[in-house]
């Protein structure tokens, strides 16, 4: 079998890196990505310059992270800045990495370490991001550097502007809901079933380039009568 992919809503969550080499500042950029708040547990002189940076030198991701200049205490750092709600394990000790592990599942905390498949609840994969539009490709750990491969290729065959494609139609979503409110029922099926045209038959450059003017003209002469 294989994995469920899920977008996982971190926002105000509270994730507990452990560590602070190349490996914990990619963990790290990926839980700041999410809007995570980040409890950092690294000895100073382990942390690497991008996570040095990070923690004191960048004042969006210090107000997010906080820091404990110090190495993993065990099974009570779970309990941090009141409680975590995941665990990214990023250090070269197996044996502190497999107490970290243990200690995450004893809770029902999802848990990552880093390169050990068996002690991963979850995997990151390989990303592309422009935007809202996030891709990932997983090799349920078997082939990080496949994965990457694949998706260079992806990314490659991506049209320009898809990021800024979503964010037009996105905005232009939001129009409809204020012009005709309500959830479920024969509207929501109206509102989707419109939507769903609009995106199959105007292409992605064109959505990209709706401005304000454009959507309430879209809105006036395509939702109003009945057309796209």
């Amino acid at each position: 079998g294989g994995s469920l992919l899920l977008a996982w809503q971190l926002h105000a969550k509270r994730v507990l890196v452990i560590g602070g080499g190349p490996v914990a500042a990619s963990r790290l950029s990926n839980a700041l990505e999410a809007d995570a708040l980040v409890s950092l547990v690294c000895p100073f002189s382990g942390l690497c310059p991008e996570v040095e940076y990070r923690i004191f030198h960048d004042s969006w991701a210090r107000a997010r992270i906080t820091y404990y200049d110090r190495a993993w205490f065990g099974e009570n750092d779970l309990d941090l800045d009141g409680g975590v709600d995941m665990v990214l394990s990023a250090v070269d000790d197996s044996t502190v990495s497999r107490e970290v592990c243990q200690a995450a599942r004893k809770r029902r905390v999802p848990v990552n370490v880093a390169d050990v498949p068996p002690e991963c609840d979850f995997y990151f994969g390989s990303q592309i991001r422009d935007g809202p539009l996030q891709v990932m490709v997983s090799t349920g750990g078997k082939g990080p550097k496949i994965a990457n491969i694949v998706r260079r290729k992806i990314e490659r065959g991506l049209p320009r502007d898809c990021g800024q494609a979503i964010e037009r139609v996105g905005e232009l979503r939001r129009r409809l809901r204020i012009r005709a409110p309500g959830t479920g029922g024969e509207l929501g099926r109206r509102r989707m079933q419109w939507m769903s045209e609009v995106c199959e038959l105007w292409e992605l450059e064109d959505l990209a380039k709706l401005d304000e003017r454009d959507m309430e003209r879209l809105l006036d002469e395509g939702w109003g009568r009945g057309r796209v």
